[in-house]
């Protein structure tokens, strides 16, 4: 690893003695922050895989009761029965903190799920159906929440993975260097001058 380029001098050897314990301190206090919000990664990532189980079972549920709901009365009605129902929802922006991490994710308000059996046209099998897609739909937005959280937690776990390897990579092992240079040099230095006083201290001794 290649050294600072500065002059071996006292002060700068101060200097870049405060930034070798400022960079190492720095880069205990990331690898916490790294390992804590990996293991808050995790955490999420196993939720978003329980919620995938779900939807998976919801989606194997509710479209094969609309497939059979298709073929028992048609397209036509069933596309009718759809045009009379209106579900309205609305989508906000909410702050989250993971980890001492602040962004914003997303919750998505859905209706009370109406019954629109034996009005309408409409009737058991179709309440049935709309059943099922509302509890998918019920996941799938919850499932856009959590993924929204992951997918912030990873971008700040890459950003904070960068910065422990800058200062593990090359401000450390570079500072380490420039100590180490800078000692080197003041040390022989210092047995020049002890040398040239000695050699001085003799010479007045013999005259």
């Amino acid at each position: 690893m290649a050294k600072l380029n500065i002059a071996p001098t006292k002060s700068n050897l101060l200097a870049v003695k405060e930034q070798l314990a400022v960079s190492t301190e720095g880069y205990d206090l990331l690898e916490q922050k790294r390992e804590i919000l990996v293991m808050e990664l995790m955490r999420i990532v196993e939720q978003v895989k329980l919620l995938e189980n779900k939807v998976d079972k919801c989606i194997n549920t509710a479209y094969p009761a609309l497939k059979a709901m298709l073929m028992t009365v048609g397209g036509d009605r069933v596309e009718r029965i759809a045009h009379g129902i209106s579900y309205a929802f609305e989508i906000t922006k909410r702050p989250a903190a993971i980890a001492g991490i602040s962004f914003t994710t997303i919750d998505v308000n859905l209706p009370k799920r109406q019954l629109f059996s034996s009005f309408r046209g409409t009737f058991a099998d179709s309440d049935e159906v709309m059943t099922d897609f509302f509890e998918l739909l019920t996941l799938l937005t919850k499932m856009a929440g959590i993924r929204t959280i992951a997918w912030r937690l990873a971008l700040e776990v890459k950003k904070t993975q960068r910065r422990v390897n800058a200062l593990d990579k090359t401000v450390i092992p570079q500072s380490k260097e420039t100590v180490k240079y800078i000692e080197s040099v003041l040390e022989e230095r210092e047995r020049d001058n002890v040398f040239v006083m000695k050699s001085l201290k003799k010479r007045q001794g013999e005259k």
